[in-house]
């Protein structure tokens, strides 16, 4: 992967959320990157869970994008958008306040702290700003990062790393049967990315 600025966009799904017994789940990553001569290359990623919780899914989306994209000891720009306001509200707000108060809170444990950590720790390195768009709402990226996720919730699978995405295929399929989905956006501009506040550091 070459260029200093990626795209990502994820979703994640959890089949029965919130009721009792196990409930599959997964996250589903949608990653561009532009190579030297401009043009734009995307790849998917997913992995899944057979008792998960929706927020659980979306912190495995963070740690399992930015693993992924640094494998190689890679640092990008990264403009990470997710219709999760658990993960946007958390990377730009809570965790900064939790780091201060020594991973505690006054109203009790932290939810999913190990994995908050392991998300924290991914991203280590990595300029991000975190972008939350509505879901459901026919963006075309997101609405993509949602099937990624949803089938592999439903067929426990996972993609293994980066592979060569289905996002062209998907979108005229998904339109064909009379999905709304927009123009994809734009690939970021590099000249007016503003990363959000350096994330606290791990151990």
């Amino acid at each position: 992967m070459s260029g200093e600025l990626v795209a990502i966009y994820a979703d994640e799904s959890c089949l029965g959320n919130g009721q009792a017994g196990d409930n599959p789940g997964a996250a589903g990553v949608l990653v561009e990157y532009q190579r030297a001569d401009g043009a734009l290359v995307r790849r998917d990623l997913w992995v899944s869970e057979p008792s998960t919780t929706n927020n659980r899914m979306a912190l495995r989306s963070v740690t399992e994008a930015m693993r992924a994209i640094g494998a190689k000891g890679a640092r990008f720009r990264v403009c990470f958008t997710t219709d999760s306001r658990y993960i946007v509200d958390g990377m730009t707000s809570w965790v900064h306040g939790w780091a201060r108060n020594g991973w505690k809170r006054k109203t009790g444990a932290i939810e999913n702290l190990a994995l908050w950590h392991a998300a924290i720790a991914a991203c280590e390195g990595h300029a991000i700003q975190w972008r939350w768009v509505r879901g459901h709402v026919g963006h075309a990226q997101n609405e993509y990062a949602n099937h990624l996720a949803t089938s592999a919730a439903a067929d426990q699978s996972a993609s293994g790393g980066l592979v060569e995405s289905g996002f062209d295929a998907w979108l005229a399929a998904y339109r064909t049967r009379g999905g709304r989905a927009g123009e994809p956006d734009a690939f970021p501009d590099g000249a007016t990315f503003a990363p959000s506040a350096s994330l606290p550091r791990i151990g």
